[in-house]
């Protein structure tokens, strides 16, 4: 059988824990600041998991995460 490819645009995203929960980097960061509050801002910084509907599908990218 060959080698599953790995979705790269996925391996970019999304990193497992140690427990084997998928790590996710929050949205909304890239630009316009501005009009952002300090604290709004503040908490996009902190990673979050993805939710448990959505592990099937991004366990499926990465197959050997």
């Amino acid at each position: 059988m060959p080698k599953m490819k790995t979705n790269r645009g996925a391996a970019k995203r999304f990193k497992a824990t140690g427990t084997g929960k998928i790590r996710r980097s929050k949205a909304f960061t890239s630009h316009i600041m501005t009009s952002k509050s300090t604290k709004r801002k503040r908490n996009l910084r902190q990673s979050g998991l993805i939710d448990a509907a959505d592990t099937k599908a991004v366990r499926r990218m990465l197959p050997y995460l």
